[in-house]
Formats: structure tokens, C-alpha cells, sequence
């Protein structure tokens, strides 16, 4: 049977306090999202001196976002996983590999999109 509930702007108004305390909880409790966090902040400072147009802040921009929903991610799999039991199962390993997978590849995504920017722009690398 389908779950009766909110709808409407009461379901969106809710569903905002929901996504709320999902940051709070990443931000308290996972020192990874923090520190994704500060780089985060500190790579969006640096976005509005390097790009050179709108695409290239975009570009910028996406990477730390995309970091910080992957790091969000594999938070929520551990804690699922974690949850399930202590005992060791290949299955639960293969699961927070997966999502610790997903951050690696946002961080190196994040990392070959700003040092090419960085390179055309400085005119180390043009790529014209």
C-alpha cells in the first residue's frame, strides 16, 4: 500500500527540511564532508578570479558540487551498511568501495577540469 502524506507545498516544504538536516548530519558527523566543504569554499573563491566566461565558471563550479554529492553519497552507504551489521560480508565491502569509488572519480574529475582551465588560461597550455 502506497504511503499516504504530505503533498503539495507541504511535501516540498518538508522535503527541504529533510535535505537540511542531511547537511547538518554530513557536516557533524563525516570529517570528509567537512573537509570537501572547506576545499569547496575555497576553490568557489578562486572560480571567480580564474574563469574567463560563464561556461568556465560553470565547469568550475560543478567540480567541488559534484565531490560534495559524491561524498554525501558514500556517506549515506556506510551508514546503511553500517546499520545492517559489524560483521564483514563481501557484499557490504563491495558497497562502501563503490561509493568511495564514486568520490575518487570526482575528485579526479574536479582536478583535470581545473588544471586545464588553469593552463589555457595562463597561457601555459592553449587549447584553442
Amino acid at each position: 500500500m502506497a504511503k499516504t502524506g504530505a503533498s503539495g507545498i507541504t511535501r516540498i516544504i518538508n522535503a527541504g527540511k529533510y535535505s537540511m538536516k542531511g547537511f547538518r548530519a554530513a557536516f557533524k558527523n563525516e570529517a570528509a564532508f567537512r573537509q570537501d566543504l572547506l576545499i569547496a569554499v575555497v576553490l568557489l573563491a578562486l572560480d571567480f578570479f580564474v574563469c574567463q566566461g560563464a561556461v568556465q565558471f560553470i565547469l568550475l563550479l560543478s567540480g567541488p558540487v559534484f565531490i560534495l554529492l559524491a561524498e554525501i553519497l558514500n556517506s549515506a552507504i556506510e551508514a546503511v551498511v553500517d546499520r545492517i551489521g559489524d560483521e564483514y560480508h563481501e557484499l557490504s565491502g563491495r558497497a562502501k568501495d563503490l561509493g568511495s569509488a564514486a568520490v575518487f572519480l570526482m575528485l579526479t574529475y574536479t582536478t583535470i577540469i581545473w588544471t586545464v582551465i588553469l593552463l589555457n588560461n595562463f597561457g601555459i597550455w592553449n587549447f584553442s
